[in-house]
């Protein structure tokens, strides 16, 4: 259940800030996704000891814990109607083991911070997702976030080396793969034994969608019963369903000696989804798509060197241990490219040169903001991931549903992961505006479940998707995951209607875009203004002082 902000006491023993007041609550009631809820109360844990408190609490009193971290998450599985857990302060980075190419942090620790303390070793964090400068890691582990280099280095799950879990009965454990696991504990006896079940029970071709490279939806049953598997790949990606994460380890790779990039256009769609594909065999760690409809909206800023009859562009990246390895992997990007379709290619070896052609990249989002004051972005198909042999069909399909729903958007994202990112923009003035919405989801819905896809690449399923899931996944699949949650969270109180949803649970019921929505306190409003107009969801933590006022950066 989740309590009205009236009936919240403040748990016993807990050292934090906890705070019922409107301001407090307002000033959580957003993130970076199009959703709006008011929670019943904040609590900041003063450090790692004293997040078991809270739990014991909710147990207790039925109160839903709803982890967040920076609020950088697109599909609101940090909002929602309960008491808002806020661990950004949990922020300690320890020691580089350059050895062992290891790190532990606190879950609160921003993912930029984390890689500059290993480059302080020759080392990197390699997982870097757009929000990377300002996302916590707590936060990407929750959702096993991914990014544009995730065509060479994967995904967050692979460098998540342990985790020290809060269980639901306020139980503190490292969950560590190079230890035995706290079988003592109830919810890991639990989760080790539904696993079991599961995998006698379930095919395993029914736990995942076969071809598609990044996945972020469900529970990662699959990776956890894997020959490597282990109960920590479960735990990535379950946002805050299953445990709070308070500590990690993450594995470090070297810095790279050398990096260069291309940039090429393409007459056809299939021919850069093709040579997207050629791109990770030619050592590319990243390989961006930019669409006709991003091309379109970047134009509009200006001359962009990309040809009119353009209907694609890739950018890629390419590293090695010194320049002449950029240059081995660029001669074969680039001849590969040409000979499957490629109009025009340009190289940088240069970081400034580089740069240049990357911001193309960033180009469309400040158009877009500026292109009609009554248009409002709303990501709510923005994550979807097919096999790669359907990523034309995908980005097509996507397109011609926001013709027909007369809506502009922007379509760009991980070509050679056959990821995409759609940016609609709304105009919440014109009559039926919610009807187009709800339209184009189920359309979109529809087409990722013929390609074969996942509705998540790499952003989770929050509350957003979670009552969406039985669109693209199975009985069985669906089943598991449920059985995963009951055996982990019985009581149900750890972020519930994300990953699993609840009967009555919607997509999105208040959408902060909404002209008809409760206003906020205005002091709230102006904080969650700046926030959004920075994209810096890191900048303000509730404190002892004004909570309108963000820290010093």
């Amino acid at each position: 259940m989740t309590l009205p902000a009236h009936d919240v006491d403040r748990p016993d023993h807990f050292r934090g800030l906890f705070r019922t007041d409107l301001m407090a609550r307002a000033l959580y009631a957003e993130g970076a996704g199009i959703a709006r809820c008011l929670p019943a109360a904040v609590a900041v844990p003063a450090d790692a000891d004293d997040v078991p408190a809270l739990a014991r609490w909710a147990k207790r009193t039925g109160a839903a814990l709803i982890p967040r971290g920076s609020g950088s998450g697109m599909a609101a599985g940090a909002v929602g109607p309960g008491v808002v857990v806020d661990l950004s302060r949990l922020t300690p980075i320890g020691t580089v083991n350059r050895e062992a190419q290891r790190i532990t942090v606190g879950a609160g620790a921003l993912r930029g911070a984390i890689d500059s303390a290993a480059r302080t070793a020759g080392l990197r964090f390699p997982v870097d997702p757009s929000s990377g400068a300002f996302c916590t890691i707590g936060g990407m582990i929750g959702a096993n976030a991914a990014g544009v280099r995730t065509l060479r280095f994967g995904a967050t799950r692979p460098w998540v080396l342990g985790v020290r879990c809060v269980f639901d009965d306020g139980t503190d454990a490292w969950v560590h793969r190079e230890r035995p696991l706290p079988a003592h504990l109830p919810a890991v006896r639990r989760l080790v034994q539904a696993l079991a079940e599961i995998e006698r029970g379930v095919p395993r071709a029914a736990l995942v969608h076969p071809g598609v490279r990044k996945e972020s939806s469900g529970y990662g049953i699959a990776p956890a019963l894997a020959p490597t598997g282990h109960l920590v790949d479960l735990l990535v990606g379950s946002e805050g369903t299953l445990a709070l994460f308070t500590e990690v380890e993450l594995a470090l790779t070297p810095v790279a000696g050398a990096t260069a990039t291309v940039l090429a256009t393409f007459s056809m769609l299939e021919a850069a989804t093709v040579c997207a594909g050629l791109a990770a065999g030619a050592g590319a760690t990243a390989c961006e798509l930019l669409d006709r409809t991003f091309l379109e909206v970047a134009a509009r800023g200006g001359p962009t060197g990309v040809p009119q009859d353009a209907e694609a562009v890739l950018i890629a990246e390419v590293e090695g241990d010194g320049q002449n390895d950029c240059v081995g992997f660029l001669d074969a990007l680039t001849r590969s490219w040409r000979e499957n379709g490629a109009m025009q290619i340009q190289t940088a070896m240069e970081k400034e040169a580089a740069h240049a052609l990357w911001a193309l990249r960033h180009a469309a989002s400040p158009i877009l903001s500026q292109l009609a004051p009554r248009l409002r972005s709303m990501q709510f198909i923005e994550d979807g991931c097919v096999p790669p042999e359907q990523f034309p069909a995908y980005v097509r399909g996507v397109r011609a549903t926001l013709d027909r729903f007369e809506t502009l958007g922007v379509i760009f994202g991980h070509a050679g992961d056959a990821h995409a990112h759609v940016n609609p923009l709304v105009d919440t003035t014109a009559v039926g505006w919610r009807d187009r919405v709800h339209g184009i989801l189920d359309s979109v819905c529809e087409l990722t479940a013929q390609l074969g896809g996942t509705l998540a690449g790499e952003h989770g399923d929050g509350r957003l998707r979670a009552p969406l899931l039985t669109r693209v996944w199975g009985p069985d699949a669906l089943a598991a995951f449920a059985h995963i949650k009951d055996a982990a969270d019985p009581s149900g109180v750890l972020n519930p209607g994300c990953k699993v949803a609840r009967d009555g649970d919607v997509p999105f019921d208040l959408l902060r875009h909404d002209p008809e929505a409760p206003a906020l306190p205005p002091e709230a409003a102006t904080v969650l203004a700046e926030i959004e107009r920075t994209r810096d969801w890191s900048r303000f933590r509730l404190g002892e002082g004004s909570p309108a006022e963000p820290p010093a950066k």
